[in-house]
């Protein structure tokens, strides 16, 4: 699967994910790196199939209203280390990419994924 990791959460996903075989890049791996807008993500995402792992809610909003990105995993922990952030993706993988092949809309929290139709 391919990921686009937004600029709230860490690089350090984004290498996770490599390491495990994926396709993904951080937003600062972008042409306008962290500047790169929304709207831009959006339409890379879409055009190539890429699942957006993101903190911004307006994203959310986006997807909601106009199924934009068409993937959305949405991190819900609030403050919490990279390490313990690494950790969540690391325990439930196999279970988030069976629910983001079948649904599109994620959401992680620190005590649960929840999959969205």
């Amino acid at each position: 699967m391919r990921f686009i990791i937004d600029a709230q959460l860490p690089r350090s996903l984004s290498v996770f994910f490599n390491n495990r075989g994926h396709d993904s890049v951080h937003t600062l791996e972008l042409p306008n790196g962290n500047n790169t807008r929304d709207l831009e993500i959006s339409i890379l995402a879409n055009d190539e199939e890429i699942i957006v792992i993101t903190k911004d809610i307006d994203f959310l909003e986006s997807f909601l209203v106009k199924s934009e990105p068409r993937k959305l995993i949405m991190v819900k922990t609030g403050n919490i280390s990279n390490r313990h952030l690494i950790k969540i993706f690391e325990d439930n993988l196999e279970l988030l990419l069976k629910m983001i092949s079948r649904s599109n809309l994620i959401e992680v929290s620190s005590t649960e994924i929840a999959e969205h139709g």
